[in-house]
């Protein structure tokens, strides 16, 4: 089993619907996404996923939320834009467009800061 990760970023504003403290106001953050598929075989050349095809699909879908304001943007538009809900919206856009018979989308951790985040992740294997 071989696992392969791309880290990418982002820049966008968010404000958390409900929270009682100062992350109810609109803030900012330029935001981290990592990204883990998991692989069975190895292809011809030897690679698992392609990191170039991967990291290209994560920033597509990415891009939907870059220099945005994500409470204005589906489904976050009626959904908390927590960095939890994040995680789990991009796995499954993600899944859709990376899982095959030998390559499954693992885990996707969106950071806000350096130092936090949180992760979704598929318990299942390939």
């Amino acid at each position: 089993m071989y696992e392969v990760t791309v880290k990418t970023g982002f820049s966008a504003a968010h404000q958390l619907r409900y929270y009682d403290g100062k992350y109810e106001n609109l803030h900012g953050h330029n935001w981290t996404a990592i990204v883990t598929v998991e692989t069975k075989e190895l292809d011809k050349i030897g690679l698992g996923v392609d990191f170039v095809i991967l990291k290209k699909n994560v920033g597509d879908i990415l891009s939907r939320l870059d220099y945005k304001n994500i409470n204005e943007v589906p489904p976050f538009d009626s959904e908390n834009p927590s960095a939890e809900n994040i995680s789990r919206w991009l796995f499954g856009e993600l899944a859709t467009l990376m899982n095959s018979d030998n390559a499954r989308l693992k885990r996707v951790e969106i950071k806000e800061f350096d130092d936090c985040g949180a992760a979704y992740l598929d318990r299942k294997s390939v």
